[in-house]
């Protein structure tokens, strides 16, 4: 029998591939031109992305590429490396880029690609709302055609009726249009039309006005009673070839206390956004196949190692785009690959075309990107949770916004674990799960006692691993004699069982638990 050749792309991975394709290129260039680098710098990012990390193994059907939830460490560590000079900015953050890449790979090697799905989902969801509140604040004057504006989120916010008293017509109006067609293509009640992707008709329509409206070329104009000028600082820049693209790190500030400081972020945050992204795109894969974390988490950071080399970006695991490749039929890997592919040939053979498109045009995407990501639901649904996962989320949202992630996710995680000793918590709980495992044929009875919380969750995790043993057809897990149990461990506890491809899970002792919200993985403690 002949071995299946790896190199054969199926029409399924085809097809995702190039419609990923035509998602990644606008947002790539418009994540990077709001990160403080430049725009080819986002497009290398997904052409690495795509074609070196689903060589290495990555998880089958995500998508490799630039992130808005990176945009605020990304353009922090230019603006505050550079003091001033966003060039020498952008390569110090690069030499960041390498070493936070080099962390990735010592946390693969050290099997620690399922610790960080076990950060508390409300943390997590208050830090991406800060992110989307503070990517709106940036790109709002982008959009009204104000460039430069610069400074702290909230003040940023405070000043848009100032921006909109200087907005530039002719800049707005293609903004506007970019909104408009974000906004309701979607909607469209046509589904033939729907299956094009809403930035790439923004692309299709404003360029052609970039043409037009003469931006491409320095000169002035007249509308009503403004006296505007505009020109090609309005539209995307960049080089003639993507070998001129290649940017090299500055290494000369690399241990200085903000170069640390922006280490940690880049291969924390990155990590813990990434493989939250592989883990829900798991639970979405039609075939049900469970991504090796540690392993996709190395060839992350080999591809990471790779592309702050040459100037780009870092990349994740991107969920939005890995949605769309699924919902488009990818089967494996090979649709990342063909949408990096796809890139690298239009970046090297159309640089010009991609010069034509307007900074505000990008800015209205990400703008689109920051408002789902700090959306009323996300406000709504760590309400509905429970008030104590509201709290968390809440002083992780305001401590982001007005100092920076670390903080937001610090002060998230300490606020969280004071609540567990408040309620009850033993020392000897805190990181250490006391449970026991019974197996009888095909039947496991896991049986914990005293609180079960994510800083002690390991330990139940993997006795709950036994769900996924060959023979095994029904896991017990009696939390009869637990004191409490998190909002974090339920999450986990039913994501894990949904991997299992034989067993299901049956929970019992929960009733016996009183619960914080009518939610059903909410925080549960006190007995009845």
């Amino acid at each position: 029998m002949s071995k299946p050749n790896p190199f054969r792309i199926g029409s399924a991975d085809l097809t995702a591939g190039v419609l990923v394709f035509l998602i990644a290129l606008p947002l790539s260039l418009g994540i990077a031109v709001a990160s403080g680098f430049p725009a080819v710098a986002g497009v290398l990012t997904a052409i690495v992305g795509g074609i070196v990390a689903s060589l290495l193994g990555s998880a089958p059907l995500t998508i490799k590429g630039p992130a808005a939830g990176l945009i605020v460490v990304v353009l922090g560590a230019v603006t505050e490396l550079g003091q001033g000079d966003m060039a020498v900015g952008y390569r110090r953050a690069l030499a960041v880029g390498v070493v936070a890449a080099g962390l990735q790979i010592i946390f693969a090697q050290l099997r620690a690609g399922r610790l960080a799905v076990l950060m508390p989902p409300s943390v997590v969801h208050g830090m991406l709302a800060a992110i989307g509140v503070i990517i709106v604040a940036k790109q709002v004057p982008v959009v009204l055609g104000v460039l430069g504006a610069k400074g702290a989120p909230l003040s940023m916010l405070a000043h848009v009726p100032d921006y909109v008293q200087h907005l530039n017509p002719m800049i707005f109006g293609v903004g506007a249009v970019a909104l408009a067609i974000l906004i309701g293509w979607p909607r469209l009640p046509v589904p033939a039309l729907k299956r094009l992707p809403a930035p790439l008709v923004v692309i299709i329509l404003v360029v052609p006005l970039t043409i037009v409206f003469h931006l491409n070329v320095e000169h002035d104009y007249d509308f009503m009673t403004w006296h505007e000028h505009v020109g090609p600082a309005w539209l995307v820049t960049l080089p003639g070839r993507l070998l001129d693209a290649v940017t090299l790190p500055d290494f000369s500030a690399v241990f200085s206390p903000v170069s640390l400081k922006y280490i940690a972020m880049f291969a924390l945050v990155g990590t813990v956004e990434s493989l939250l992204s592989v883990v829900a795109v798991d639970a979405l894969d039609p075939q049900k196949r469970t991504s090796d974390l540690d392993k996709d988490l190395r060839a992350t950071g080999v591809a990471n190692l790779a592309v702050a080399f040459i100037g780009g970006l870092p990349m994740i695991s991107e969920i939005v785009r890995s949605r769309a490749n699924i919902d488009a039929g990818a089967q494996t890997a090979r649709a990342n690959f063909v949408h990096g592919l796809c890139l690298l040939v239009f970046v090297a053979l159309l640089p010009n075309l991609l010069g034509l498109i307007p900074l505000a045009a990008l800015a209205a995407m990400l703008v689109m990107v920051g408002l789902r990501l700090a959306s009323p639901r996300a406000f709504q649904h760590a309400i509905h949770v429970g008030k104590d996962q509201f709290a968390l989320f809440f002083v992780t949202f305001v401590v982001t916004l007005t100092t920076d992630l670390l903080m937001g996710v610090g002060a998230g995680l300490v606020l969280k674990l004071v609540l567990h000793v408040v309620r009850g918590a033993k020392p000897r709980d805190l990181f250490s799960a006391n449970v026991e495992v019974r197996r009888t044929d095909d039947r496991v009875e896991i049986v914990a006692k005293g609180a079960l919380i994510f800083t002690n969750l390991m330990g139940l995790q993997r006795a709950l691993a036994i769900g996924a043993e060959k023979g095994v057809t029904e896991v017990v897990l009696d939390v009869s004699h637990a004191s409490l149990v998190d909002h974090t461990t339920l999450e986990r506890v039913h994501s894990v069982a949904r991997e299992w491809p034989t067993a299901t899970l049956k929970l019992v002792g929960l009733d016996r638990l009183r619960a914080a919200s009518g939610h059903a993985h909410a925080f549960r403690g006190a007995a009845r």
